[in-house]
């Protein structure tokens, strides 16, 4: 089970996030609260997914955390002219993703400006998410993120990773990411389905232990969107 991180290394981090959090308040248009955009798309897969998943994760980050944050998600598509008010876009599915030509120049640009995305796989999205973000970035690849990266410590400790919620294949939880500059751009969650272990406990009847670490987890995410984009 993960330990939430030391609290002197908690503090200098949530001045941080506590800094992001004011910044996007005082930047973003029609909300004044962080919160997480979930990613509609085009390609037939259901972008819907788990409709009581961010609710909740949004619920644990206001009760763990001091930062103060919207209670309901948002949605959002590449094309709208308030995607870089959200500092953490939130993509799963069960099947195809498709990005048009102008939704790629779209998420390239939110990325490149200090975005981050989250995709979980919902079990069925990997094939299509890999082909889209070789679209995406001919230069870059997919790479396994270190145990030792911030998005595994800023909150609470993962040692071992990305925690493994649903079976699936039985294979192991990976983490993957896109780096830009140093910064991890895009994080991938393959294999665990953190979104069904953020849904209300009655949907998948997980065991609380599990269902704990993908909150846990999800908490991690959400603060690292904040505290790793720039403020300016």
């Amino acid at each position: 089970m993960a330990r939430v991180a030391s609290m002197s290394v908690f503090g200098c981090i949530a001045l941080l996030i506590s800094a992001a959090a004011a910044a996007y308040a005082q930047g973003a248009e029609g909300s004044s609260l962080p919160t997480v955009a979930r990613l509609q798309y085009d390609g037939g897969g259901d972008w819907y997914a788990n409709p009581s998943s961010l609710p909740n994760l949004l619920e644990a980050i206001t009760e763990r955390t001091s930062l103060r944050v919207a209670d309901r998600p948002a949605e959002v598509r590449l094309t709208d002219p308030d995607l870089g008010d959200y500092p953490y876009i939130y993509v799963t599915g069960h099947g195809n993703i498709r990005f048009s030509d102008e939704e790629l120049f779209r998420l390239r640009e939110y990325l490149t400006a200090g975005g981050f995305v989250h995709v979980d796989d919902n079990y069925g999205l990997d094939e299509s998410f890999r082909r889209e973000i070789r679209r995406l970035f001919e230069d870059r690849e997919l790479v396994e993120v270190p145990l030792d990266h911030a998005v595994y410590q800023v909150f609470y400790d993962f040692p071992n990773g990305l925690p493994k919620i649903h079976e699936h294949d039985g294979e192991p939880a990976r983490g993957y990411g896109i780096f830009i500059d140093g910064r991890l751009a895009l994080y991938y969650s393959f294999q665990s389905d953190l979104g069904d272990g953020w849904e209300d406990p009655t949907v998948h009847d997980d065991p609380e232990n599990l269902r704990e670490a993908a909150l846990r987890m999800g908490v991690n995410l959400f603060l690292y969107a904040l505290s790793s984009t720039p403020s300016g």
